[in-house]
């Protein structure tokens, strides 16, 4: 065991983790990074939380927050520092059925809350994969399966429960510690800890899912076409969209997700994709919502899938745009290109209304790359789509900087976050430094 580490308080007995536990393992690492810090902490609660962040006061180790297992950017864990792992906080209760009102910890995952809210009829719009963790969507965003009819996480949040970088238990939200609330919907990573959400959830059971193959031209007229279906779409109808390129081949995988069990809605919603090309496959059907975060999502995380990535919001998919993305996914050196659909109930809330300010854009371009040159392989198929972007989304970015920070928080919206994260976190115990 460190030495720093021979002494912790009271509460955190049996719930430190060293490299000499045989549960260090499964728990040092993200999905997409091996770390090897000197203890993993599991809070059972905002006490033990606190008790965490004083332990590294006092022993001068380097935080990491860690809420579920893809954060892209490794930051959920560290080298020599302290993990605080938030895994065993992950209740799911509906406090108000009229009001659907649930309140959700934050190390639970998308899969373990859509199937808590199921038997109540009742979904929040998550992230697109069951295993993902609550707290990072939630603090960072929140683009899932239905943004374009519930809008992202963030803006059904009510209240957060948040333990300060000093240690302090705060609930924030709109009557008590609004500023806290604020930051905490888009930019929480730099201002406390959240440990639960009180969240509103929406009436929903089954979903329309359909996949789609899509021939894509090599200046991008398929993907200029998808954003023109997308721009006249129904709310309910969220796409995503995957380019894979063999050869000269560039194919869009689509898929599609409509916010209704009712055939008649879901057939008039996903029909106008069939116009965008050569569409050569298709398949749709009515599923439980929780089929699209299904339970079998749930793994630990061990570092398997090493990436770099990074990303940009679009308002318009311009000619160029369009045909920078087929470059990039057909390149000598290709990179996964991922569109995803927003507008919609997105673009609903003022810019101002909570740290994420991203209002007018109509896509979400996610590129990542892989080892063993994927810093210089993404960098140069990136260069020529950053010119095409407004902005961009906090949680698909593998490697934050004041760059990254800027394009993420625009404006206004800058200088807020910079001045409640000095405010709540003067030391930058969550970060490594305060924003300058």
């Amino acid at each position: 065991m460190n030495r720093a580490l021979s002494t912790v308080p009271a509460e955190l007995t049996g719930k430190v983790v060293t490299p000499d536990d045989p549960r260090y393992r499964p728990l040092r690492s993200t999905y997409t990074t091996v770390g090897h810090p000197a203890a993993v902490v599991l809070p059972e609660s905002a006490g033990d939380v606190a008790a965490a962040l004083r332990l590294a006061r006092e022993t001068g180790l380097r935080v990491a927050v860690r809420s579920g297992g893809h954060g892209l950017s490794g930051s959920g864990t560290n080298d020599g520092g302290l993990v605080i792992d938030l895994s065993a906080l992950h209740r799911v209760d509906v406090l108000d059925r009229g009001s659907r009102l649930v309140r959700v910890e934050a190390g639970a995952r998308w899969a373990q809350v859509a199937q808590a809210l199921a038997p109540h009829g009742l979904a929040i719009s998550s992230g697109d994969h069951g295993n993902v963790g609550v707290g990072g969507i939630a603090t960072g965003g929140g683009v899932g399966w239905l943004v374009r009819r519930y809008g992202l996480t963030v803006d059904h949040i009510r209240a957060v429960e948040v333990v300060l970088p000093d240690g302090t238990y705060v609930r924030a939200d709109a009557e008590a510690e609004p500023d806290l609330l604020w930051v905490m919907r888009g930019a929480g990573a730099g201002a406390g800890i959240a440990v639960a959400f009180e969240i509103e959830a929406m009436e929903l059971r089954d979903v329309g899912h359909a996949q789609l193959v899509a021939a894509v031209d090599p200046a991008g007229q398929t993907l200029r076409r998808w954003a023109d279906v997308m721009a006249q779409a129904p709310r309910e109808l969220s796409t995503a969209v995957m380019l894979s390129s063999q050869g000269t081949t560039t194919a869009a995988f689509i898929t599609a997700v409509v916010a209704s069990d009712r055939p008649s809605v879901i057939r008039d919603a996903v029909e106008p994709l069939l116009g965008i090309g050569d569409v050569r496959a298709q398949q749709a059907h009515v599923v439980p919502y929780p089929e699209l975060v299904p339970p079998h999502h749930l793994h630990a995380n061990s570092g398997q899938m090493p990436a770099s990535t990074t990303n940009g919001l679009h308002t318009a998919m311009t000619p160029d745009t369009a045909r920078a993305l087929v470059t990039a996914s057909a390149g000598p050196d290709p990179v996964l290109i991922q569109l995803r659909s927003l507008g919609g109930a997105t673009h609903g809330p003022a810019p101002s209304a909570t740290a994420f300010a991203h209002r007018h854009q109509n896509t979400l371009v996610v590129a990542s790359a892989f080892p063993p040159d994927d810093r210089a392989t993404l960098a140069a198929a990136w260069r020529p789509l950053a010119p095409h972007a407004d902005g961009s989304y906090v949680n698909f970015e593998s490697a934050p900087d004041e760059e990254t920070f800027a394009r993420a928080y625009p404006g206004p919206t800058r200088t807020r976050v910079t001045d409640l994260w000095k405010r709540y976190d003067p030391d930058g115990v969550l970060r490594p430094r305060p924003p300058a």
